[in-house]
Protein backbone atom coordinates (compact mmCIF):
# COMPACT_ATOMS: atom_id res chain seq x y z
CA UNK A 1 0.00 0.00 0.00
CA UNK A 2 1.25 3.84 -0.61
CA UNK A 3 2.27 5.72 2.31
CA UNK A 4 1.79 9.54 2.15
CA UNK A 5 4.37 10.67 4.74
CA UNK A 6 4.60 14.67 5.68
CA UNK A 7 2.70 15.63 2.92
CA UNK A 8 0.02 18.80 2.22
CA UNK A 9 -1.08 17.99 -1.15
CA UNK A 10 -4.67 16.43 0.11
CA UNK A 11 -5.20 20.12 1.68
CA UNK A 12 -8.76 21.43 0.40
CA UNK A 13 -9.20 18.70 -1.96
CA UNK A 14 -12.49 17.06 -2.59
CA UNK A 15 -12.83 13.06 -2.76
CA UNK A 16 -15.87 11.54 -4.68
CA UNK A 17 -16.65 8.15 -4.81
CA UNK A 18 -13.43 7.34 -3.30
CA UNK A 19 -12.20 4.43 -1.24
CA UNK A 20 -10.43 4.54 1.86
CA UNK A 21 -11.09 1.34 2.76
CA UNK A 22 -8.82 0.20 5.20
CA UNK A 23 -6.69 3.08 5.43
CA UNK A 24 -4.75 4.28 8.47
CA UNK A 25 -4.31 8.04 9.27
CA UNK A 26 -1.43 8.57 12.06
CA UNK A 27 -0.14 12.09 13.43
CA UNK A 28 -2.28 13.95 10.89
CA UNK A 29 -4.55 16.64 10.77
CA UNK A 30 -8.39 16.36 9.90
CA UNK A 31 -9.09 19.40 11.57
CA UNK A 32 -12.00 20.74 8.96
CA UNK A 33 -12.21 17.66 7.19
CA UNK A 34 -16.09 17.26 5.74
CA UNK A 35 -18.17 13.76 5.31
CA UNK A 36 -21.24 13.77 3.39
CA UNK A 37 -23.37 10.84 2.32
CA UNK A 38 -20.30 8.29 3.63
CA UNK A 39 -20.12 4.79 4.87
CA UNK A 40 -18.23 4.56 7.83
CA UNK A 41 -19.14 1.02 9.30
CA UNK A 42 -16.09 0.46 11.50
CA UNK A 43 -14.62 3.93 11.56
CA UNK A 44 -12.45 3.90 14.30
CA UNK A 45 -11.25 7.70 15.85
CA UNK A 46 -8.48 7.86 18.64
CA UNK A 47 -7.67 11.82 19.53
CA UNK A 48 -5.92 12.51 22.35
CA UNK A 49 -6.68 16.21 21.71
CA UNK A 50 -10.71 15.37 21.25
CA UNK A 51 -11.73 17.17 23.75
CA UNK A 52 -10.37 20.54 23.05
CA UNK A 53 -12.62 20.72 20.17
CA UNK A 54 -15.93 19.52 18.59
CA UNK A 55 -16.64 15.78 16.48
CA UNK A 56 -20.02 16.33 14.36
CA UNK A 57 -22.00 13.49 13.46
CA UNK A 58 -24.85 13.61 12.08
CA UNK A 59 -25.10 16.84 13.23
CA UNK A 60 -24.90 16.25 17.10
CA UNK A 61 -21.04 17.13 18.97
CA UNK A 62 -20.42 13.67 19.98
CA UNK A 63 -17.03 14.94 22.22
CA UNK A 64 -19.49 15.60 25.59
CA UNK A 65 -20.69 12.13 24.95
CA UNK A 66 -17.41 10.44 24.51
CA UNK A 67 -15.62 12.34 27.54
CA UNK A 68 -19.24 11.47 29.51
CA UNK A 69 -18.51 7.64 28.61
CA UNK A 70 -14.92 7.39 29.54
CA UNK A 71 -15.60 9.15 32.86
CA UNK A 72 -18.02 5.96 33.24
CA UNK A 73 -15.32 3.85 32.12
CA UNK A 74 -12.79 5.45 33.94
CA UNK A 75 -14.03 6.62 36.83
CA UNK A 76 -12.05 9.23 38.93
CA UNK A 77 -10.90 10.57 35.43
CA UNK A 78 -13.26 13.62 35.49
CA UNK A 79 -11.10 14.61 38.61
CA UNK A 80 -7.83 15.02 35.95
CA UNK A 81 -9.82 19.02 35.63
CA UNK A 82 -10.01 19.22 39.31
CA UNK A 83 -9.02 23.31 40.58
CA UNK A 84 -8.38 22.33 44.19
CA UNK A 85 -5.15 20.34 46.13
CA UNK A 86 -8.33 18.14 47.50
CA UNK A 87 -9.55 17.13 43.92
CA UNK A 88 -5.89 17.01 42.35
CA UNK A 89 -5.15 14.35 45.20
CA UNK A 90 -8.03 12.30 45.26
CA UNK A 91 -7.97 12.33 41.07
CA UNK A 92 -4.18 11.15 41.50
CA UNK A 93 -5.15 8.19 43.73
CA UNK A 94 -7.88 6.83 41.28
CA UNK A 95 -5.51 6.98 38.30
CA UNK A 96 -2.66 5.05 40.36
CA UNK A 97 -5.89 2.50 42.04
CA UNK A 98 -6.64 1.91 37.99
CA UNK A 99 -2.89 1.42 36.93
CA UNK A 100 -2.10 -0.74 39.99
CA UNK A 101 -5.13 -3.26 38.63
CA UNK A 102 -3.42 -3.16 34.84
CA UNK A 103 0.01 -3.73 36.00
CA UNK A 104 -0.69 -6.75 38.67
CA UNK A 105 -3.48 -7.77 35.85
CA UNK A 106 -1.21 -8.28 33.07
CA UNK A 107 1.07 -12.02 32.80
CA UNK A 108 5.30 -11.22 32.45
CA UNK A 109 4.61 -12.95 28.92
CA UNK A 110 2.58 -9.74 27.86
CA UNK A 111 4.69 -6.75 29.12
CA UNK A 112 6.48 -6.37 25.93
CA UNK A 113 3.45 -6.99 23.68
CA UNK A 114 2.17 -4.86 21.46
CA UNK A 115 -0.26 -4.29 18.39
CA UNK A 116 1.07 -2.69 15.52
CA UNK A 117 2.51 0.83 15.56
CA UNK A 118 1.49 1.07 19.02
CA UNK A 119 3.33 1.32 22.46
CA UNK A 120 4.07 -2.06 24.56
CA UNK A 121 3.11 -1.99 28.68
CA UNK A 122 6.60 -1.91 29.18
CA UNK A 123 6.93 1.51 26.89
CA UNK A 124 3.96 3.09 28.39
CA UNK A 125 5.21 2.77 31.78
CA UNK A 126 8.37 4.42 30.85
CA UNK A 127 6.90 6.65 28.77
CA UNK A 128 4.94 8.07 32.27
CA UNK A 129 7.83 8.38 33.97
CA UNK A 130 9.29 10.52 30.95
CA UNK A 131 6.02 12.59 31.17
CA UNK A 132 6.09 13.05 35.47
CA UNK A 133 9.89 13.89 34.69
CA UNK A 134 8.79 16.90 32.24
CA UNK A 135 6.37 18.54 34.27
CA UNK A 136 6.89 17.51 37.42
CA UNK A 137 10.58 17.16 38.07
CA UNK A 138 10.93 20.10 35.06
CA UNK A 139 8.15 22.85 34.76
CA UNK A 140 7.11 22.67 38.61
CA UNK A 141 10.49 21.97 40.46
CA UNK A 142 12.41 23.42 37.63
CA UNK A 143 15.29 21.06 37.54
CA UNK A 144 17.57 21.32 34.86
CA UNK A 145 17.66 18.08 33.67
CA UNK A 146 15.04 16.41 34.68
CA UNK A 147 14.76 13.22 32.72
CA UNK A 148 15.76 9.79 33.85
CA UNK A 149 17.40 7.65 31.52
CA UNK A 150 14.32 4.76 30.87
CA UNK A 151 12.22 7.54 29.88
CA UNK A 152 10.09 7.02 26.71
CA UNK A 153 10.27 9.87 24.20
CA UNK A 154 7.45 10.77 21.92
CA UNK A 155 7.38 10.08 17.93
CA UNK A 156 9.16 13.47 16.46
CA UNK A 157 11.06 15.18 19.74
CA UNK A 158 14.25 14.86 17.91
CA UNK A 159 12.95 16.87 14.86
CA UNK A 160 11.85 19.30 17.71
CA UNK A 161 15.76 19.95 18.62
CA UNK A 162 15.46 17.70 21.44
CA UNK A 163 18.41 16.19 22.84
CA UNK A 164 17.12 12.26 22.90
CA UNK A 165 20.87 11.26 23.88
CA UNK A 166 20.09 11.47 27.28
CA UNK A 167 17.92 8.37 26.88
CA UNK A 168 19.29 5.03 26.92
CA UNK A 169 19.32 2.73 23.87
CA UNK A 170 18.83 -0.77 25.22
CA UNK A 171 16.04 -1.32 27.10
CA UNK A 172 15.71 -1.49 30.83
CA UNK A 173 14.02 -4.52 32.68
CA UNK A 174 10.72 -5.25 33.47
CA UNK A 175 12.06 -4.95 36.99
CA UNK A 176 14.01 -1.57 36.75
CA UNK A 177 10.71 0.08 35.03
CA UNK A 178 8.73 -1.12 37.67
CA UNK A 179 10.98 0.41 40.32
CA UNK A 180 11.68 3.92 38.47
CA UNK A 181 7.88 4.17 37.84
CA UNK A 182 7.20 3.65 41.44
CA UNK A 183 9.74 6.65 42.60
CA UNK A 184 8.09 8.94 39.87
CA UNK A 185 4.57 8.00 41.76
CA UNK A 186 5.70 8.68 45.12
CA UNK A 187 7.11 12.45 43.75
CA UNK A 188 3.51 12.95 42.34
CA UNK A 189 2.13 11.89 45.99
CA UNK A 190 4.45 14.08 47.83
CA UNK A 191 4.33 17.05 45.84
CA UNK A 192 0.18 16.49 46.18
CA UNK A 193 0.29 16.12 49.84
CA UNK A 194 1.56 19.50 50.68
CA UNK A 195 0.90 21.75 47.71
CA UNK A 196 -1.54 24.79 48.68
CA UNK A 197 -3.72 26.85 45.89
CA UNK A 198 -1.49 29.59 46.59
CA UNK A 199 1.17 27.29 44.68
CA UNK A 200 -1.01 26.07 42.22
CA UNK A 201 -1.72 29.56 40.77
CA UNK A 202 2.01 30.25 40.12
CA UNK A 203 3.08 30.22 36.55
CA UNK A 204 5.97 28.11 34.83
CA UNK A 205 7.37 27.22 31.69
CA UNK A 206 6.42 24.71 29.31
CA UNK A 207 9.07 22.09 29.53
CA UNK A 208 8.73 21.58 25.66
CA UNK A 209 9.91 24.82 24.69
CA UNK A 210 6.14 26.04 24.10
CA UNK A 211 5.19 29.56 24.37
CA UNK A 212 2.46 28.43 26.98
CA UNK A 213 2.82 29.71 30.18
CA UNK A 214 0.69 26.77 32.53
CA UNK A 215 0.22 27.16 35.96
CA UNK A 216 0.98 24.42 38.40
CA UNK A 217 -2.20 23.33 38.52
CA UNK A 218 -1.87 23.15 34.70
CA UNK A 219 0.91 21.00 34.70
CA UNK A 220 -0.25 18.38 37.39
CA UNK A 221 -3.32 18.07 35.12
CA UNK A 222 -1.10 17.33 32.14
CA UNK A 223 -0.11 14.80 34.19
CA UNK A 224 -3.14 12.83 34.77
CA UNK A 225 -4.58 13.29 31.44
CA UNK A 226 -1.27 11.49 30.64
CA UNK A 227 -2.08 8.70 32.73
CA UNK A 228 -5.53 8.53 32.09
CA UNK A 229 -5.06 9.08 28.24
CA UNK A 230 -2.37 6.22 28.17
CA UNK A 231 -4.38 3.89 30.69
CA UNK A 232 -6.76 3.94 28.61
CA UNK A 233 -4.55 2.89 25.31
CA UNK A 234 -2.93 0.13 27.25
CA UNK A 235 -6.69 -1.02 28.11
CA UNK A 236 -6.96 -1.26 24.72
CA UNK A 237 -4.05 -2.45 23.06
CA UNK A 238 -3.89 -5.84 26.13
CA UNK A 239 -7.59 -6.54 25.14
CA UNK A 240 -6.64 -7.00 21.55
CA UNK A 241 -3.21 -8.57 22.04
CA UNK A 242 -5.01 -10.98 24.65
CA UNK A 243 -7.98 -11.95 21.55
CA UNK A 244 -5.08 -12.59 19.45
CA UNK A 245 -3.64 -14.96 21.46
CA UNK A 246 -6.31 -16.27 22.92
CA UNK A 247 -5.01 -15.58 26.43
CA UNK A 248 -7.16 -14.49 29.23
CA UNK A 249 -4.58 -12.68 31.60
Amino acid sequence: MTTYSGTKEFEGATFIRSSFRGATLRFSDVTGVTMRSVDVDGLDIDSHDLFFGSLFVNGVDVVPLVDAELNRQFPGRELQKAKTPEGLRDGWAAVQTAWSQTVEGTGLELVDAHVEDEWSLAQTLRHLVLATDAWLRGAILRIEQPFHEIGQIFTGAGEMGFDVSIFRSDPPTFEEILAVRAERQQLVTDFLTQVTPEQLAEEREDPWGGDWCPTVGDCLRVILEEEWAHLRYIRRDLAQVRADRGVTR
